[in-house]
């Protein structure tokens, strides 16, 4: 029975964990937390994943949450007036429109998913060891397994990945985060029963994306601002009280975004660790990284592939990733993983993660004219908002319409008349 180690407890650690142990691998996993410290502690992320990644996790059988989280069938785009947070009653919007879901997305908060997660990784048999790992514990460990995998996105492991410089085009922030949990949210009175992501921009100051999500205490919504550094939203970095950075996010709604602000009337936070701030540098980085005695690891999912969250590809990536790495594991047979695997198993993932971290970039930047003129048209016909919005789960598909001004002049042609 070939043995892998497994180091970080994410949704890609933990998936791909999971996987090869149904496929009766000998896995060991490695997480920082127990179970229990990771239900109690802060919330990790936002975690809207849509219809491939949801079915990679049907695939496995370990969708255990998927009959208690909200069914999100719509993704809407609201583009604020110039001057509309002036106005008092939240109509200001140049553009606002509801794209609907091919399949269903949902969102389930980390701290619910991998705690449940890792405990049936140890109910099945599993290795469960609770370390938090460094360099120089890998390079004692991996010579025992066939092959190790980190899947840790933050801290000294990552530093064994180097950035692919031809790949990642920003090596500063593109946004300010923060986020927020929250219960008492009113619907969209113009889509009261319609469960779904709301991206809301506000051109030179940022985004604030609300999503349905279920959390520790029940169904709950998420609050996520991403402002431009520097900017009126970037202002969440000295908030360390969980209730004021609740009342700056909820200040912030009312001054650019009174729309959303109005439907935020009775919010409470879910709990005291139900706030999230911080920033990072979108990167590809190499997926093999080098131990001290010259022994070799392959990165997974944000170790090697992290796109800043304003598409909403967090854990669809990692599920992908995952599953992507699962079957060239299962399909190398008992043939060592030595480096040029590790290299394969990596570029099968990429032509998946390209498409990804294209539509992220873009979006990251201020939107040429023929991106302006798709958002407006799907305002006016549905099937372009459908387009757009199926899009976040096949960000492949922009290719055929999105980034070139031909091709999406031509496709905005093609409903003429």
């Amino acid at each position: 029975m070939r043995k892998i180690l497994v180091v970080g407890a994410g949704q890609s650690g933990l998936q791909l964990a999971l996987g090869l142990q149904s496929k009766g691998y000998d896995v060991t996993l490695m997480s920082n937390r127990t179970a229990d410290e990771i239900r109690s502690g802060r919330v990790m992320s936002t975690q809207c994943m849509f219809d491939t990644a949801l079915r990679h996790e049907r695939d496995l059988q370990i969708n255990f949450w998927e009959n208690q989280a909200p069914r999100i069938e719509g993704l809407g785009v609201s583009v604020a007036a110039p001057g509309s947070h002036e106005g008092p009653d939240g109509t200001q919007r140049a553009i606002d429109w509801v794209g609907t879901l091919d399949g269903y997305a949902q969102s389930v908060d980390q701290r619910v998913k991998m705690a449940g997660w890792m405990e049936t990784f140890a109910q099945r048999g599993g290795q469960l060891v609770i370390h938090g790992a460094a360099v120089s514990d890998l390079d004692f460990f991996a010579s025992r397994y066939d092959l190790t995998l980190v899947s840790a996105g933050k801290g000294e492991l990552v530093s064994m990945f180097g950035r692919d410089a031809s790949r990642s085009p920003y090596d500063t922030p593109q946004r300010a985060l923060a986020v927020a949990y929250v219960h008492g949210m009113g619907p969209r009175p113009e889509h009261p029963g319609l469960e779904a992501v709301r991206c809301n921009l506000v051109p030179g100051v940022g985004e604030l994306f609300v999503m349905p999500t279920l959390t520790t205490s029940g169904r709950a919504d998420i609050l996520f601002w991403e402002g431009i550094p520097g900017g009126p939203l970037d202002v969440f970095q000295s908030v360390k009280d969980p209730e004021e950075h609740l009342a700056t996010t909820l200040d912030l709604m009312k001054t650019f975004l009174p729309w959303e602000y109005a439907r935020c009337t009775k919010v409470e936070l879910t709990d005291a660790n139900g706030t999230l701030a911080g920033r990072y540098a979108p990167t590809v980085r190499n997926p093999i990284g080098q131990l001290p005695s010259g022994g070799r690891v392959l990165g997974v999912a944000d170790v090697v592939v992290a796109n800043d969250p304003i598409t909403g590809q967090g854990s669809n990536s990692a599920s992908k990733c995952a599953a992507s790495y699962l079957a060239s594991i299962v399909d190398h047979g008992d043939k060592p993983f030595d480096e040029e695997w590790m290299q394969a198993a990596f570029d099968r993932y990429w032509n998946t993660a390209q498409h990804v971290t294209k539509f992220t970039n873009a979006m990251l930047a201020p939107p040429p004219e023929h991106v302006l003129n798709i958002i407006g048209a799907a305002g006016q016909i549905q099937t372009i908002a459908d387009r757009f919005a199926n899009g976040f789960d096949d960000p492949s598909d922009f290719e055929n319409f999105f980034y070139d001004p031909d091709k999406a002049n031509a496709y905005l042609a093609s409903f003429s008349g």
